[in-house]
């Protein structure tokens, strides 16, 4: 546009009975000329000729979004700010200037702002509620960032109460009340129900509240399509089908993952990249996380050939970048978790996709072909559990033996522990403590004379909430330490001062137990059937200690009791960790990398061969029905002696409803 035009276009604005059309359209054209600036100059005439307009907010909200690109956010919140005084039901203006405040770090305040635009009367009106949900959303979601789980939950739960049918909101409700041992976590009322807030539950913290593995798969499958399903015409770049040729090259080796940095996964993935063997396999690192350069970011992208950030990238575009490097396997090391591009794995950008590391458990997905375990946490018996065909390592978690560990650590008496007395542990998320298990943990101390219970500190309100459990059960509330969050490797140094660390279930101790095997704790644990509850038996074992994996709640108590009472029986189980511990197979990283690549080479191979896996779904919304029925809260499903007893009884009364196959056995999952 040349400037003469330009000009001409922005004296009309001056002209009487100009509209507010007329401004749109202008600020439009510079706009695509690549003159934002004259499109916010535009506004700012015709907003100075119009101060009685009637549609004048949103000319002013329309300005804000240009001044906010020119990077003028004081004055983009400044039109905000006079938007809303002049409407003040102008619900937009609400949710933008919060998010401005937001960037400019005035938390309070953003909240503030959306808090007064979800209680608008307007909120009546379907749009207004729209508008209302969407701050209260972002209400909830920087109160988590901000560590306020208990503010953050009543804006999670005004927001469902908006809109019942919002899985992501009632799956955050849910978490929220996991973490803070609310329980029962699920607290149905009259716009929400049990079932739907169980469907609403994101799989991971499925895991944490019931084992039934059948529940976890339906639960995962249905997640699928709710969060990451694509249609056809996005799928632009499918190499499912492709040919993988190894003539003249190594096999290219994809791990996807948003935790390659100071993260548990990334503690633990850190000497597997580093011990890869190159001449087998060329590894490609795609980081989809939180910007980061601390030290095991900048560690792993050191071990990997190529390490390529896909955070700016479009799903699309990530999809080509793999393209390009003509992966053959890729791996989710991700999951049903936090920052996943499970979008990307769904346009079938690699021939052979994998499951492993970041989720414990299905994914319920039609495209992830394996899902890599070991013989304990899925043994053949379970494979029925998996949509995915089970490939397995002889311990399914790498660890890191460069870890590092603090030269001293503070002793009992400044981690408020007490000098003589047994010290149980548990450092565990707060989420993973059920009800059911706390009341195994007051039991060991009743019985334990003298002892504690040492737990990670969360937040004061979550552990006077437990401290008051405790009370309510008949144990003194101080007898609960709490261990403040530190730097890992004193974090790691402190592990010293406990005798023994004990497990919670359903969703067990991963990094956490490994944690403590390598300092030398043992470690108690009642697997489950699921994969979280049997991870940290397969720990255990392969660490060498197979007697501290018990079969049955009153095993876990009594065991904990007996090492409690007897600590010379304490003492040798943690000499026999630090024996073996150079040589147990949990710590082999050299012995893991080389499984890992057979197994790789036998994917190829299979896919050579046709004989690639193809993921089972059928009848998964009949199961996902079941187990939404059979869940109860004074029932601990890792108890019950016959899970599928339990499904079978359900399934044979459906099929008197509809067609329902009920011939005496259970769906059998698992890849083609």
């Amino acid at each position: 546009m040349a400037d003469i035009d330009t000009l001409d276009l922005l004296s009309k604005l001056t002209a009487e009975g100009a509209s507010l059309a007329d401004v749109i359209t202008v600020a439009a054209q510079l706009g695509q000329d690549g003159q934002p600036a004259l499109a916010d100059q535009a506004y700012k005439v015709w907003i100075r000729f119009n101060p009685e307009h009637p549609q004048l907010c949103v000319a002013l909200f329309n300005r804000s979004i240009l001044q906010a690109a020119l990077g003028d956010n004081a004055g983009a919140a400044a039109s905000l700010e006079q938007a809303v005084t002049i409407n003040p039901d102008f619900m937009p203006a609400y949710v933008n200037l919060g998010g401005l405040q937001e960037r400019a770090g005035l938390q309070e305040q953003a909240i503030a702002t959306w808090e007064a635009g979800a209680n608008r009367s307007v909120v009546a009106s379907g749009v207004g509620v729209g508008y209302a949900f969407t701050c209260l959303k972002q209400i909830a979601r920087l109160l988590g960032e901000m560590h306020q789980p208990a503010r953050a939950e009543i804006a999670l739960q005004r927001a469902a109460d908006l809109e019942p049918q919002a899985m992501d909101v009632v799956g955050q409700l849910v978490a929220n009340r996991l973490a803070q041992c609310k329980w029962p976590a699920l607290q149905p009322n009259e716009r929400l129900s049990r079932e739907t807030l169980l469907r609403g539950v994101n799989p991971l913290s499925i895991a944490a509240y019931a084992d039934d593995p059948l529940l976890h798969l339906a639960a995962g499958a249905a997640f699928i399509e709710r969060e990451a399903k694509v249609t056809p015409e996005q799928i632009r770049a499918d190499r499912r089908d492709a040919p993988i040729d190894l003539a003249g090259r190594r096999p290219r080796i994809g791990y996807i993952s948003s935790d390659l940095r100071d993260h548990a996964v990334g503690y633990l993935m850190a000497e597997l990249f580093e011990v890869h063997d190159k001449s087998k396999v060329e590894v490609f690192a795609y980081y989809c996380g939180p910007e980061s350069s601390d030290g095991l970011n900048t560690r792993i992208r050191a071990a990997v050939e190529h390490f390529t950030d896909i955070r700016p990238m479009s799903d699309d575009e990530a999809v080509q970048r793999i393209v390009d490097d003509g992966i053959d396997i890729l791996v989710d090391v991700n999951g049903h978790t936090r920052d996943a591009r499970t979008a990307v794995f769904a346009r079938r950008p690699a021939p052979i996709l994998v499951n492993w590391l970041g989720y414990p458990g299905s994914m319920g997905s039609d495209y992830h072909h394996y899902i890599i375990a070991d013989p304990w946490i899925i043994p053949e018996d379970m494979e029925l559990y998996y949509s995915e065909a089970v490939r397995r390592l002889p311990c399914y978690q790498p660890n890191d033996r460069r870890r590092k560990v603090a030269e001293t650590a503070p002793s009992r008496a400044e981690a408020g522990l007490p000098e003589d007395g047994f010290v149980f542990c548990c450092f565990n998320g707060t989420q993973k403590i059920t009800p059911h298990v706390f009341d195994r943990w007051m039991e060991i101390l009743k019985r334990t004379p003298g002892s504690v219970l040492w737990l990670l500190d969360n937040n004061p309100e979550t552990n006077a909430r437990l401290r008051d459990a405790a009370e309510a059960r008949g144990v003194d509330r101080m007898r609960l330490v709490f261990a403040p969050k530190l730097q890992n490797a004193i974090h790691l140094a402190r592990y010293r001062l406990a005798d023994l660390f004990l497990d919670t279930t359903p969703y067990g101790a991963h990094t956490t137990a490994s944690d403590a095997l390598w300092m030398g704790v043992p470690v108690l644990t009642w697997p489950g059937r699921s994969f979280a509850s049997r991870v940290c038996g397969s720990l255990v074992r392969s660490a060498g200690l197979p007697e501290l994996v018990v079969d049955s709640a009153r095993a876990y108590v009594e065991t904990a009791v007996e090492i409690g009472a007897d600590r010379a029986r304490a003492q040798a189980l943690r000499a026999k960790l630090e024996a073996q511990r150079d040589t147990c197979v949990l710590f082999d990283m050299d012995l893991l990398a080389g499984k890992l690549e057979d197994l790789y080479a036998e994917m190829i191979a299979e896919h050579q061969a046709g004989r690639r896996p193809r993921p089972n779904l059928a009848n998964l919304q009949t199961y996902l029905e079941i187990g939404v029925a059979l869940d109860r809260d004074d029932r601990e499903m890792q108890g019950e002696p016959d899970l599928h007893a339990l499904y079978l009884r359900e399934l044979a009364r459906r099929h008197q409803v509809k067609a329902i196959p009920a011939d005496g056995r259970l769906w059998q999952g698992g890849a083609a």
